[in-house]
């Protein structure tokens, strides 16, 4: 589908008249750090396809060591790897590029630092992109791309022919010099300016390989896997024992392909798996206190694509005393939240027990035995159980972590292929921790940054935004189309520990 004309030229005539009013203003620093904002956008959207294209790259090996999906992955797979060939070719020219603009522009990181050079600079620019004839060269490269990244085979060139993210338009400009595509792009723009568009021209790269490469991997389809077998997983003999007492640690997968079994570690050492797809493991425990064993499942699912489940088994070693300390959620106390701790007093009794603790604070709570513990810093936590009547105590240790990340959200979507009204209903940006043992902790996203780009936004548009809702970007999100890419980058969420901030997201319109 080709972009209508009417709304791009507004947007080209509006940059224009701001790029007019920068050079009266020799480039004002807002102009200039607005530019880098939208470069690191840029910049951040490619890495994001990328290791989307790696995961399909690596899909398509796996289908093609499968009986099953092997003849269609024979054909698929070299497809992907000449697109991607191709778009490693033209990303690198422009690199190169680029690395020719900020020589001219005296960028020397070694000796300046990543921001230290003329990035206000307008002739620099105009020298090499206009009359050096690199403008010239970017646009027979990106024709080049996109005319071979088509030619990979007729389905691809009918699924893309139309909404190829790659737009070779020149685009409509007051100036009459600037009549040429080099020229309405590069004549008289400040370098940083002309970085963040040869950016542009990287992620359209980028974006173009990942459509393709996906499409090569959609044509191979999903594998099935026959679960023959099935039998529990995971357990231990016990879950407290005394010093030098025997544990077995039993762990599998639920549901396995008798040929493909899973493989499984406990505490990162290899375990045998028999033939009832379980693997089988004793040690004797030692040391007074809560413990964790780590168990590893690697597995297959039933679309062929590998997967790995870790799940910790816990257990007390206890005392003569009978005396010991467990956290009541997981062996992990976490800072920021309020972590609830049982303390048994074993022979000796609940009420001659007394905890403390090295790393933050311990309350009594509003049970017997119970009690709450807010660590101050990330290592180690030593909980010492003092013993009324006994000239010895017990340490307990725990590990104590930072609340990890929450993970931004459109909706439920962590970003990804999504239809154009769908993405309109949506009401902004969340944040949320997933599978966290500690329930009803929320984050809040206190700003972001928003970047439309393709389909009906050339150039591109960015806001920055404060709070989490898409209101103040509404008028925008009504004009998105299928062929519209918005990157939601800059995350700030604030909860629980702090404020963070989180990878970026990107949505692919359809």
């Amino acid at each position: 589908m080709a972009l209508p004309k009417e709304p791009r030229q507004k947007m080209i005539n509006i940059m224009y008249l701001v790029l007019t009013a920068l050079l009266a203003l020799n480039v004002s620093s807002e102009i200039l750090n607005a530019f880098k904002t939208v470069d690191k956008s840029l910049q951040k959207s490619s890495e994001v396809a990328n290791i989307s294209t790696a995961t399909y790259m690596t899909s398509l090996q796996e289908k093609m060591n499968k009986p099953e999906s092997r003849d269609k992955a024979s054909i698929w797979l070299p497809k992907a790897q000449e697109a991607q060939q191709l778009s490693n070719t033209a990303y690198k020219f422009i690199q190169n590029v680029k690395d020719s603009l900020l020589r001219a522009a005296d960028f020397n990181p070694a000796k300046n630092g990543d921001s230290a050079f003329k990035e206000d600079n307008l002739d620099i620019s105009t020298r090499i992109m206009v009359e050096g004839g690199y403008g010239k060269q970017l646009y027979q490269q990106l024709s080049d791309f996109r005319t071979k990244l088509l030619n990979i085979d007729p389905a691809i060139k009918k699924e893309f022919n139309d909404n190829l993210p790659i737009d070779l338009s020149v685009p409509k400009v007051q100036n009459p010099e600037n009549k040429t595509f080099e020229a309405a792009y590069f004549r008289m723009t400040p370098i940083v300016a002309a970085l963040t568009m040869l950016s542009k021209f990287q992620n359209d790269v980028k974006s173009s390989e990942n459509k393709v490469i996906e499409f090569c991997h959609k044509q191979v389809g999903q594998v099935e896997v026959v679960f023959d077998s099935y039998t529990p997983i995971v357990g231990s003999s016990a879950t407290y024992l005394m010093d030098g007492q025997e544990l077995e640690i039993t762990a599998g997968l639920g549901a396995f392909n008798s040929q493909k079994k899973p493989t499984v570690t406990i505490n990162g050492a290899g375990a045998t798996v028999g033939p009832d797809g379980l693997a089988r493991q004793k040690f004797v425990v030692s040391g007074v206190g809560s413990k964790t064993v780590s168990v590893t499942v690697n597995y297959t699912d039933q679309n062929g694509v590998a997967q790995t489940k870790t799940v910790p088994i816990q257990y007390v070693v206890g005392s003569p005393t009978g005396a010991s300390v467990s956290a009541d959620a997981v062996k992990v106390l976490y800072i920021g939240v309020v972590n609830p701790i049982s303390v048994y007093g074993g022979n000796v009794g609940d009420e001659k027990v007394h905890p403390s603790i090295d790393n933050g604070t311990i309350t009594k709570g509003d049970q017997p035995g119970k009690y709450n513990v807010e660590p101050s810093k990330p290592g180690l936590a030593h909980i010492v159980l003092n013993i009324d009547g006994q000239q010895k105590s017990q340490s307990f240790d725990f590990k104590v972590k930072s609340i990890p990340d929450p993970v931004a959200k459109v909706g439920n979507s962590k970003g990804g292929p999504m239809r154009v009204n769908d993405f309109k209903a949506q009401m902004g940006v969340r944040a949320d921790l997933e599978n966290f043992v500690f329930e009803n902790l929320k984050f809040n996203v206190t700003s972001y940054t928003i970047v439309f780009q393709g389909n009906g936004f050339l150039p591109l548009q960015y806001r920055q935004v404060e709070g989490n809702s898409f209101e103040s970007v509404r008028d925008l999100i009504e004009k998105v189309k299928p062929g519209t890419a918005i990157t939601i980058d800059e995350i700030r969420a604030s909860g629980p520990g702090g404020t963070r901030t989180l990878p970026p997201i990107q949505f692919n319109l359809q």
